[in-house]
C-alpha cells in the first residue's frame, strides 16, 4: 500500500487527451483478446433470442452469459442479454445486464431469484431523450403486481440524495417470500458521464454495505448493460482491489477494463466514460488516504489549507505611530510636567508646506504640525478690554497687556502666524501649554507694526 499515494500522484499527473487516446488502444485490444480468446455470441443471435435483445449489436459471450435454468410455466428458455463478471476476489462477482424488455421482464425476475440477487443496481431511466430505455420491473409504493409467477410488492422507498432512489422490494415466488434493495441512480446521462464522481462513489458504498457479506452477485444494470454498467463494475473492482491490499505497481486502468471486457462485451462504452473512471479512482484513492490511519497521515497533512500568518506591523508604520504618540504628547502634554522630547520629534523636519507653532518658548522647542486653517476677517488687536479681543475665549485674562511676537525662523507670508503670548511667563491662560491645550493663533495685523502713539493712552 506504500504505492498508492504515487500511484494516485500518478493519476491526478494524467492527460485527458491521453487518456482519450489510450482508449482507442483498449478498443483494439479487445479484438485482439476476442480472437485470441474464441469469444462467441452465437445464442444470442439465434433467431428465437434475437428479440430479446435491446439492441442488436450488443450480445453476451457464449462463454460468460447467464443461463437460466429455474422452469417456469409461461417461459423454458435458458437465454437473458446478461453476463457474469468475476470480481477482484473468489467469492465476489457481478451480473451485468441490460434493462428488461416488457417480454422479458419475467426472465429478469427469473435471473433475480435463480441466482439469489440482494442488491440490484440500475444506472438509467425508463424513459431518456424520449427512447425507453428500461420496463419497469418494480412496483408504486406500497403496490404490488404480478410478474408471471413472481410477485413484487414495494414496501419502503427512499430519496437519501437528489440523485438517489433506494427501494426495498418483496418479492414472493412458490409461497417463499426474500427482500430485494434496488439502487436507482438518476443522473447519469445516457452515452455520457455524470457531472461528478462522488455520488457514483457513494451510491456504490451504500450498496456494497447493504450487500454485507452475501456471496450472491451483485446485479448491474442500465439500458445496454455495457457502458455504464461497466463503470460502475470497474470502479467497485478496483475498490476491491483497494480494501484487499491487491494494488500492485504495474495497476492500470486500462488492465481493468480489458479485464471487463473478456466477459462482458463493449463494457465501458466511451472515450468520456472511460476518463470518467480515472476522476472516479483519484476521488477513491484520496479518501482511502485520508481514512486509512495514520501511515497517511502526512498526505492529509499537506491537504490542509496553510494558515494565514498574522501580519506584524512594518517597520515604518510602527515609526508612524510613535510620530503621532509624540505629536499628541506635545499637544495634551500636564500643566505641571514637561515631557521630555523624543528623539524621533527632535530629528524630524518639518514639512516645507507644513506651519509650525511654538507651544513653550521658555524651553527647548517641541513641534506639533498642523494644518493652516482657513483666513478669517482680520481683527482689531488692543488691550482697551478682554472683551473686544476675542469675547468669551480670553474673558479670563483680565485686563493684562499681550504684545505680539513674529514666529521664529517663519518666513514671512501672508499665510504665517503669529505667537500671542503673556508677558507674565509664568500666567496661567487658556492660551498657555499647561492649560487644555488650544492652540491661540491670530492673523498678522495688516499695517505698521508699530502702534500709533494715541492707541497706547487709556
Amino acid at each position: 500500500m506504500e504505492l498508492l499515494p504515487s500511484l494516485l500522484s500518478t493519476l491526478k499527473a494524467v492527460d485527458p487527451k491521453a487518456v482519450k487516446e489510450e482508449y482507442s488502444v483498449v478498443c483494439s485490444q479487445t479484438l485482439v483478446l476476442k480472437s485470441k480468446l474464441g469469444l462467441t455470441c452465437e445464442v444470442g443471435a439465434i433467431q428465437e433470442n434475437v428479440k430479446k435483445n435491446r439492441y442488436k449489436d450488443v450480445l453476451p459471450y457464449d462463454q460468460s452469459r447467464v443461463v437460466l435454468s429455474l422452469p417456469v410455466a409461461d417461459c423454458d428458455s435458458d437465454y437473458i442479454n446478461a453476463s457474469f463478471i468475476q470480481g477482484a476476489t473468489k467469492n465476489r462477482s457481478y451480473i451485468a445486464s441490460q434493462g428488461p424488455l416488457s417480454s422479458t421482464v419475467t426472465d429478469f425476475w427469473r435471473m433475480i431469484w435463480q441466482y439469489d440477487v440482494k442488491v440490484i443496481v440500475m444506472a438509467c431511466r425508463e424513459v431518456e431523450m424520449g427512447k425507453k430505455k428500461c420496463q419497469r420491473y418494480w412496483t408504486p409504493l406500497h403496490q404490488s403486481a404480478a410478474f408471471g409467477p413472481f410477485t413484487v410488492c414495494n414496501e419502503e422507498e427512499a430519496s437519501p440524495t437528489d440523485e438517489t432512489v433506494v427501494r426495498t422490494l418483496r418479492v414472493t415466488y412458490n409461497q417463499d417470500t426474500r427482500s430485494v434493495v434496488q439502487y436507482h441512480f438518476l443522473s447519469w446521462p445516457d452515452h455520457d458521464v455524470p457531472s461528478e464522481a462522488q455520488g457514483v462513489l457513494s451510491l456504490l458504498e451504500l450498496a456494497r454495505t447493504t450487500q454485507g457479506t452475501h456471496t450472491s452477485p451483485l446485479l448491474v444494470h442500465c439500458s445496454a448493460g455495457c457502458g455504464r454498467t461497466g463503470v460502475i463494475c470497474a470502479l467497485d473492482y478496483i475498490h476491491d482491489l483497494l480494501v484487499t491490499k491487491q494494488i500492485a505497481a504495474d495497476f492500470s486502468i486500462m488492465k481493468v477494463v480489458l479485464e471487463l471486457r473478456k466477459q462482458r462485451t463493449t463494457a465501458v462504452q466511451t472515450k468520456d466514460q472511460y476518463l470518467f473512471i480515472f476522476r472516479a479512482v483519484t476521488s477513491m484513492f484520496e479518501c482511502f488516504l485520508r481514512t486509512s490511519g495514520p501511515l497517511y497521515s502526512n498526505l492529509s497533512e499537506l491537504q490542509k489549507p496553510k494558515n494565514k500568518t498574522t501580519r506584524r506591523p512594518s517597520t515604518t508604520n510602527r515609526l508612524s505611530q510613535a510620530a503621532m504618540n509624540d505629536t499628541y504628547a506635545v499637544v495634551n502634554k500636564s500643566k505641571h510636567s514637561q515631557p521630555k522630547p523624543s528623539a524621533n520629534a527632535a530629528t524630524r523636519s518639518p514639512s516645507p508646506s507644513s506651519h509650525h507653532y511654538d507651544n513653550n518658548l521658555g524651553e527647548a522647542a517641541l513641534y506639533s504640525t498642523i494644518k493652516p486653517r482657513a483666513k478669517r476677517a482680520a481683527m482689531p488687536i488692543h488691550t482697551a478690554s478682554a472683551n473686544e479681543m476675542d469675547g468669551e475665549r480670553c474673558a479670563s485674562l483680565g485686563n493684562d497687556d499681550f504684545h505680539l511676537t513674529s514666529a521664529q525662523g517663519a518666513a514671512s507670508t501672508d499665510s504665517e502666524y503669529e505667537v500671542l503670548s503673556s508677558s507674565d511667563a509664568q500666567a496661567s491662560s487658556v492660551c498657555s501649554p499647561g492649560h487644555l491645550g488650544f492652540n491661540c493663533r491670530v492673523q498678522k495685523p495688516r499695517g505698521p507694526r508699530d502702534l500709533p502713539a494715541g492707541w497706547r493712552q487709556l
